[in-house]
């Protein structure tokens, strides 16, 4: 099928090509309003500005962002540390995200919002340039990739009514836009950064860009590697991508590009809340690795049809490995040498094997209804992927990485997803200051499961029934705006949402969890209202309210027994309010017309109370607070300079949350459940520029040296408690030539 659509692409483009070298008149934008502008989908944004967020316009390129909640995070302006993808620094003016800080150097980022799981990002659809990222959008959402975001141009984050466009995820939208050359005003150009920090870091950023009147292109090559804050965390990281934009005419242009990323790092494991109260550097797993390659090629065409229509289709593919080694066993049991055998034990061998297709069409126009501009979106969606699970096999007795086995694995299961999906989106421009939004998207699902779910005790395979599911639903909502100035607006939306049963809730972490054999999927919706805008130049903000109904939950409960255990199931109905708002006060500008010198003020606050709504059988857990969801998430800062010179003191205080949906308090012994405290983290950072082509940064992250945690994890990377980074330093130094 997926054939069959590319070469209906390709044909289609010829012919475009075709047509649009009939016609070489330049397209003109004939908005009269910014806010109404089209902007393209890799556009400069804050360039005049010291502040790195933004809020996104109504339109960029096929996209309509009016009416939803949505920040733009500009990584040129980020006060951080960006090298190691430091979440809290980069995404700390986006309010109520909740951030993991468990694998070295940032190599995989896990974050969430409104009382949702940050497991590699996996409520978020998680995209880069605006196509699928993540190892399977509906059956495994795992996030195992992320650009290096010294690359990254904008970070995009929608949340709720962002699943219109992109699909039924709860959390909404996040989405990496890289940079592509259009930003570069010259034929070549050369950008190198060169990073050294605590732990043995080492980063070397090296970059090449240009455009000329018929194309621009980017291509860097990133390379990371360090000894980890903790024993036992070595890692590398090699990532390359180029990409070239060529223009037919000024309306046509036709965009290929292509992201490989290969990261390998050595997992230190848990620990018991004890071993992390009297050294959280140390480690019991000197064994256990792992190991992703990533390659996403794209194809992207852009074709303006006119001054009042837009059009854009990628064609994208996701191929990924995730490989992992280790010996899993729970922390209170030692890796050590066998005595019988003078050699360790075995390890277990865990390998995924992802190949995903996709074509994603969308296009947009102007109409009029009486004097007013109206606005219409629509899109269609197709997609097949295939995941590969070879799970349990016998391993070496080795220390290093390595994958080879010394017997077969006892799982060897094939996962297949295939989706459809079509949406609309207006813009009814009611006046020249209110605005509403509906839309609405159909989604077909269709997945099924074969293969070997293990063996019998006589050696007998044992075959999973092959298992076929479809199922296909519509998905409404409705935003609105009302533009109370010229520069301030009120906002609200709602809209529904849905995730299906995960491929990983099929089956059991290697470890301690069980999983549910009646697992359903589960649906909910998401509103919000809010006041966001800006106050002259010295005033930015966004408060709002926000629901979140989260039906037929997928969590964890402790399960009594000998041993006891985790079971993965419905754990009921939950519902997630609460109020998000960030505010950025440029203390200069308010009072003096002084140009050199900055004083920035800024702080962003969620609360959140996030709670069950409903028993389970086995758990009492109505108005139990869901896990892995804090109440209160703060952070806040300072930013002060002169001329090219800035220095940033960020405070991010963060609530303690449970890890299970019993709330237990009491830390099990083998660390898996539990209270995670409250932790609070200052960080400094600092950045010059000189000589027109030349910067320096640095900083100091953890300046205090906090002992804390921000998961608890029943298997792999566990089990146990994974301990954040203590204090560390790093130095940049940059050019452009």
């Amino acid at each position: 099928m997926f054939r069959r659509f590319l070469i209906f692409t390709v044909m289609a483009t010829a012919s475009l090509i075709a047509s649009a070298q009939q016609d070489k008149k330049v397209f003109h934008d004939d908005s009269t309003k910014p806010i109404h502008k089209y902007l393209p989908d890799i556009t400069i944004v804050g360039r005049g500005s010291k502040s790195d967020y933004q809020q996104m316009p109504e339109i960029v390129g096929t996209s309509i962002y009016a009416g939803k909640k949505n920040a733009l995070i500009v990584l040129d302006n980020v006060q951080g540390n960006v090298v190691t993808n430091t979440m809290r620094q980069v995404l700390a003016k986006v309010p109520g995200i909740h951030i993991w800080e468990s694998d070295p150097s940032g190599i995989q980022i896990g974050i969430a919002a409104r009382g949702l799981s940050p497991n590699r990002s996996w409520e978020f659809n998680i995209r880069q340039n605006g196509y699928d990222i993540a190892a399977d959008p509906f059956g495994y959402p795992e996030a195992y990739y992320n650009p290096q975001l010294q690359a990254v141009q904008r970070i995009e984050v929608v949340r709720g009514q962002g699943s219109l466009q992109y699909g039924p995820q709860f959390g909404g939208l996040v989405n990496y836009i890289l940079r592509n050359g259009s930003e570069v005003k010259k034929k070549f150009e050369f950008e190198t950064q060169q990073t050294i920090g605590s732990n043995g870091l080492f980063n070397s950023y090296n970059a090449i860009g240009g455009r000329t009147a018929k194309l621009h292109y980017y291509s860097f090559f990133d390379h990371r590697n360090g000894d980890g804050w903790r024993q036992n965390s070595r890692y590398f990281t090699n990532s390359g991508f180029g990409t070239v934009t060529y223009y037919f005419t000024p309306k046509l242009s036709l965009t290929a590009e292509v992201m490989h990323s290969h990261v390998r790092s050595q997992q230190p494991g848990g620990l018991t809340d004890a071993d992390v109260n009297t050294n959280a550097q140390q480690s019991f797993r000197s064994r256990n690795w792992f190991d992703i390659k990533w390659t996403t090629p794209a194809l992207i065409l852009n074709y303006n049809l006119n001054e009042k229509t837009r059009w854009n289709t990628k064609l994208f593919s996701t191929i990924g490995n995730r490989n992992s080694v280790g010996f899993l066993q729970t922390i209170a049991i030692k890796d050590s040498i066998n005595p019988s055998t003078l050699n360790y034990n075995n390890r277990t061998v865990q390998i995924d094997e992802y190949r995903n297709y996709g074509l994603e069409s969308r296009i947009i126009t102007d109409y009029n209804l009486g004097n007013l501009k109206n606005t219409i979106s629509g899109g269609i969606r197709l997609y097949t992927g295939t995941t590969h699970r070879f799970a349990d096999g016998k391993g070496t007795t080795g220390t290093e990485y390595d994958v080879s086995l010394v017997s077969d694995y006892l799982r060897d299961i094939q996962f297949k997803s295939n989706n459809a999906a079509a949406f609309a989106e207006n813009i009814f421009r009611i006046t020249d200051k209110f605005l509403i939004i509906p839309g609405i998207r159909y989604e077909w699902l269709e997945g099924n499961a074969s293969g070997r779910n293990g063996y019998t005790t006589s050696g007998t395979e044992i075959k999973l029934q092959n298992i076929k599911r479809s199922r296909s639903f519509i998905l409404a909502g409705i935003g609105s705006e009302y533009h109370v100035t010229n520069s301030t607006e009120v906002y609200a939306n709602f809209s529904q949402a849905y995730r299906p049963i995960q491929f990983a809730n099929l089956q059991a972490p290697p470890t301690t969890d069980v999983v549910d054999e009646n697992l359903l999927d589960s649906k909910g919706y998401n509103i919000d209202l809010g006041y966001r805008g800006k106050i002259k130049n010295f005033l930015q903000f966004d408060i709002s309210t926000f629901y979140l109904q989260y039906n037929n939950r997928i969590g964890t409960i402790t399960v009594a027994g000998t041993p006891s255990y985790r079971l993965i199931t419905n754990v009921g109905n939950s519902t997630s309010k609460g109020f998000e708002g960030y505010a950025e006060f440029n203390v200069l500008r308010a009072f003096t017309k002084n140009k050199h010198t900055e004083l920035l003020i800024f702080g962003s606050y969620g609360y959140t109370d996030a709670r069950y709504a409903g028993n389970h059988k086995d758990a009492a857990t109505k108005g139990k607070r869901l896990e892995n969801a804090p109440q209160n998430i703060f952070r806040g800062g300072i930013t002060g300079g002169y001329k090219t010179f800035l220095l940033t003191a960020q405070l991010s205080s963060v609530g303690k949350t449970f890890s299970d949906a019993n709330n237990s308090v009491t830390p099990a012994a083998n660390g898996n459940n539990g209270l995670i405290p409250s932790y609070s983290i200052i960080d400094l950072s600092a950045s010059y520029k000189f000589a027109k082509n030349f910067s320096v940064k640095a900083g100091i992250n953890n300046l205090t040296n906090a002992v804390y945690f921000t998961r608890r994890s029943g298997g792999y990377p566990g089990p146990g408690a994974l301990p954040a980074d203590g204090r560390n330093i790093f130095i940049s130094v940059g050019a452009k030539f």
